[in-house]
């Protein structure tokens, strides 16, 4: 929608409200917004990567390479590079440019997250199910994975006074989330005792350590700034962190201590948290929660919670906010449909004409002399002729200026016009080896009616036998005749 149709107040707001549409091609288990957001990746149970179009809600690109569900997915800065990590144990570097594979890693242990480096497409960590996370250089044919540690790095007194049986706990330690600071410089880990690490990219190892519970961290993101983290535990308590600028050549990791800025939880629920994410700006912190339908949302300047999203029937696991809207993406675990909340936009008529004025009552007009006169058909018809001559270009991309940092010289996904790649498997049916079909209006659209379920076992029989016993008459009915 154009941006001047829009009231400017209702553009100012940063928190969504309504659910405003959904996505669906197949089974999704992660999404991923681009750095630039007008891209959505989703991957798939069956290890399809679906990429969407956020402004027609339409498939732009499938991309197949997995033989499993897909695990994780992360973009490259200027958007042309995906990564994602599957649970085949293998990790995919993707050029969006053309949908080729760049690259094909290998693992021997499953994979929890894999991030790309934000300067280095071609280097990325992944944090590995009971293994050390590994930091892989895939410059060349034959990637080269370098192991990173998980214990935590303690005191000096604490290390001169270790006893056998803490240091042999702290070799146990395995890193189940991982990801890159925004300059790259540094990866902050999280380990399944609860410890986060800072880890030095270059040397590979832990600058500094801090306890922030005794259970597993299960999710970390950090803003665009890199001075705030968002950790997820299996406590129950998401956690806001303030962190230091390590990019400062004169901080010194051995007195830094990271505090805790907020807890949010539910103390009457007692509800777990499946998935957290920041808000465009990072004032707001969003979690969806496990067994439950809802998605809750805290402002971090006072701590509270403001809203709690509705309007779906399912749990939701991943959860995504877009990158400079108030616009927020989450999956549903039961259906594998991208459900979508927004702000309400209510249309700006002033900015279709200059002398277009919105009233807040009807008033008398009164015409002008000339406004209603019958014109000729030969000029009718004529401007109807001039207009159809009009070349219209549907493939050329103009460039359109955002409220980010991107401009027209950076990397935009070519539009495939194929039916295969860009069109959605409900609107699409294979019929025949290359051969495609599109469904029958109404069919596969039970989605559509949701409220209208089956009671039981016993209804459900006499619908099909209702509907057998109808097949049979008809059959008659046409050998009688």
């Amino acid at each position: 929608m154009n941006l001047s149709l829009v009231d400017p107040f209702v553009l100012a707001q940063d928190c969504p409200e309504v659910l405003a549409g959904r996505l669906r091609s197949g089974h999704s288990t992660s999404i991923r917004f681009s750095h630039r957001g007008d891209l959505l990746a989703s991957g798939r149970h069956d290890g399809i990567i679906v990429i969407f179009d956020i402004e027609t809600n339409g498939v732009a690109r499938k991309l197949r390479g997995h033989t499993r569900q897909v695990q994780s997915l992360s973009w490259s800065t200027n958007d042309r590079y995906l990564l994602s990590a599957g649970q085949d144990w293998k990790c995919v570097l993707w050029d969006l440019k053309d949908g080729s594979r760049v690259r094909t890693v290998r693992f021997e242990a499953g994979i929890f997250i894999a991030e790309l480096h934000p300067k280095n497409h071609m280097l990325f960590v992944a944090a590995l199910f009971e293994d050390q996370p590994v930091l892989v250089d895939i410059s060349s044919d034959v990637s080269v994975k370098r192991a990173l540690p998980s214990a935590p790095r303690r005191p000096q007194i604490e290390r001169e006074n270790a006893s056998e049986k803490q240091i042999a706990q702290d070799a146990k330690q395995t890193s189940t989330v991982t990801v890159f600071s925004p300059s790259g410089d540094y990866i902050v880990a999280g380990t399944n005792k609860g410890w986060l690490n800072i880890i030095d990219t270059e040397t590979g190892q832990v600058q500094c350590s801090t306890r922030l519970t005794n259970n597993i961290i299960v999710f970390v993101r950090l803003t665009p700034s890199g001075r705030d983290a968002v950790v997820n535990s299996s406590d129950r308590i998401v956690r806001t962190l303030h962190l230091p600028d390590l990019t400062d050549p004169k901080l010194d990791f051995e007195t830094l201590r990271v505090e805790v800025e907020h807890k949010f939880q539910d103390v009457v629920q007692r509800l777990s948290w499946n998935h957290v994410s920041f808000s465009s700006t990072g004032e707001y912190v969003a979690a969806s929660t496990w067994m439950n339908h809802h998605i809750y949302i805290w402002e971090r300047s006072q701590g509270s919670l403001v809203k709690i999203l509705e309007g779906t029937k399912e749990e939701l696991s991943v959860i995504e906010w877009h990158p400079y809207r108030p616009f927020v993406a989450a999956v549903g675990v039961d259906s594998g449909r991208v459900w979508l909340w927004s702000i309400l936009q209510p249309q700006k008529w002033s900015a279709l004409a200059p002398d277009f004025v919105e009233v807040e009552e009807n008033v008398e007009y009164i015409e002008r002399e000339d406004e209603f006169d019958i014109q000729p058909i030969e000029e009718l018809h004529k401007r109807r002729l001039d207009q159809e001559d009009e070349e219209v270009d549907v493939l050329t991309i103009e460039p359109v200026k955002a409220t980010t940092e991107f401009d027209a010289s950076e990397f935009r996904m070519p539009v495939l016009l194929d039916i295969e790649a860009s069109d959605s498997e409900d609107e699409v049916v294979a019929i025949g080896a290359g051969q495609f079909r599109r469904k029958s209006p109404g069919t596969g659209r039970e989605w559509m009616n949701d409220d209208e379920v089956v009671g039981s076992g016993d209804e459900a029989r006499k619908m099909a036998a209702n509907g057998a016993t109808a097949a049979q008459s008809g059959t008659k009915r046409r050998r009688a005749g």
